[in-house]
């Protein structure tokens, strides 16, 4: 059973590529947040719950663990206080229908961070997740290169891959040729690859960690993730990506800058030279790049007279009418929110005027003829009006609880917390921003990696694992970085 449960949870990670599976039972048209890894999960969770009531295993006892399901209760009394609101029915769906679909996301959620608590305890596990998240990023990047064959090339017929994608997608290719990997769309595929892949790439150049025997997979996979998400051409991907790259650096990575600056004076001028022309000419490639694409060159050539204005011009009038209908919602009420899943049936009353009359995406959802069902687009926003200033702020203490893992992770001596440290604050903080733009709780990407970050410090303290006592010189020799 033990090799049972490690097949399922690699597979589990293997699958997170593929974020709106085709073929999920029980969700409407309507439902794009489909995760494939979910069926491993569903597998896995009885088999170690089985191995729990044979005391063959045990649950890490997380300090997160406190927080989440408290969420999850004040969750349940905001469900109960919106029924007793009693919205009318919004194009064919009622309360009670949108309530159990919100309930069924946030469970597929949990299951991934208790699944991810569960199977990481020692530095074996730690390196056997990061082996199997690093092995379905080069599939998704393998079929990303399928897609761009695809899109500038005649290789091969876009209308192939199309039927291709479609056997596992609920959509087909995006039309103007923006690669979206597995996932549902190029944004998709960027908030993957900046809350998910990202920080163990990253973690791994900080600290020289390596998890297989190439030791120059993860350069490579690191220089494949930042040309995909260039690739996307998302705004919140570059957003996200770049904001948690320069944190992450500037909080974890100053003494490797150091080491780095120090090597880089030492060589003579032609390297320096080499390096800075590297360097400058990567950046000049990667803005030339994006230039390609209008929507991208128009933040920088606005003639927007105020905020209103320059928002709607960047096609994010949609977004930021939902936002100040969610933030109405709130303030109708602020204490327990409207219920889980509920907010839809009261955004369109709380919508700015503005929205009605120059944002087209707004009028064709007021259109009588639309059957979609609206959502905040922010999970803060999400939060606030769903379950109200109790349920936001004790959501926030699971995410602050998950920080101070990652905090505690990097003042160990040992060269894996610091890797896992490392990873865990590129995550958090990535994550802090990805939720600026996305509202589901089913989605993994908010799941996984701090549940391997929770559950590998919680066996460290249960245990006393020494991971707070000093690595060994062999153990650092084998881990650092190769020297120029």
């Amino acid at each position: 059973m033990a090799k049972l449960t490690r097949f399922l949870w690699g597979a589990t990670l293997f699958a997170l590529p593929v974020a709106s599976f085709r073929y999920f039972p029980g969700m409407g048209a309507g439902t794009y947040v489909r995760p494939l890894a979910f069926y491993p999960v569903a597998l896995l969770l009885p088999l170690l719950l089985i191995q729990l009531i044979r005391r063959q295993t045990t649950f890490p006892r997380i300090g997160a663990l406190t927080p989440l399901v408290g969420f999850a209760l004040i969750a349940l009394i905001a469900s109960s206080f919106g029924a007793w609101l009693d919205p009318l029915p919004l194009r064919g769906q009622d309360y009670f229908g949108r309530v159990i679909r919100a309930w069924a996301t946030l469970v597929i959620g949990i299951s991934f961070f208790i699944a991810a608590v569960w199977m990481n305890r020692n530095e074996d596990d730690l390196k056997f997740s990061v082996k199997w998240i690093l092995a379905g990023f080069a599939l998704d990047v393998a079929w990303s290169g399928v897609q761009a064959l695809a899109f500038y090339t005649p290789l091969l017929p876009k209308v192939m891959v199309t039927h291709w994608q479609l056997a596992f997608s609920m959509r087909e290719l995006v039309r103007t040729n923006r690669v979206s990997g597995m996932a549902y769309e190029p944004a998709w595929l960027a908030g993957q690859i900046a809350t998910v892949y990202l920080p163990w790439l990253f973690a791994s150049l900080l600290t020289g960690v390596r998890v297989t025997r190439f030791k120059w997979l993860e350069i490579i996979l690191l220089g494949f993730a930042g040309v995909l998400i260039l690739a996307t051409y998302s705004r919140g991907g570059l957003l996200t990506a770049g904001a948690a790259t320069v944190l992450t650096f500037l909080l974890v990575g100053r003494a490797e800058l150091r080491s780095v600056m120090k090597r880089f004076i030492s060589k003579n001028w032609a390297w320096r030279f080499g390096i800075t022309a590297l360097i400058l000419g990567g950046l000049v490639g990667a803005g030339a790049f994006l230039a390609q694409k209008e929507y991208i060159t128009r933040i920088f050539s606005s003639n927007a007279k105020n905020v209103k204005e320059f928002v709607i011009e960047n096609s994010a009038g949609a977004r930021s009418a939902y936002l100040i209908g969610s933030l109405g919602v709130y303030e109708q009420s602020p204490l327990f929110g409207v219920g889980l899943g509920a907010s839809g049936f009261y955004i369109y009353d709380h919508l700015p005027d503005w929205s009605l009359t120059v944002v087209p995406e707004i009028a064709r959802q007021l259109s009588p003829e639309n059957k979609l069902y609206p959502n905040p687009k922010n999970m803060y926003a999400r939060l606030l009006a769903e379950t109200g200033l109790i349920g936001f702020f004790v959501f926030a203490a699971f995410q602050f609880s998950l920080l101070a893992d990652a905090l505690s992770a990097l003042q160990g001596k040992n060269i894996m917390a610091r890797y896992l440290g490392a990873a865990g604050l590129f995550s958090w903080i990535a994550l802090a921003v990805y939720n600026f733009t996305q509202d589901s709780f089913a989605t993994p990407n908010l799941w996984i990696n701090l549940g391997i970050l929770a559950g590998f410090m919680a066996h460290g303290l249960e245990s006393r694992n020494p991971i707070n006592t000093s690595a060994s010189l062999a153990e650092r020799e084998t881990h650092a970085p190769p020297r120029a």
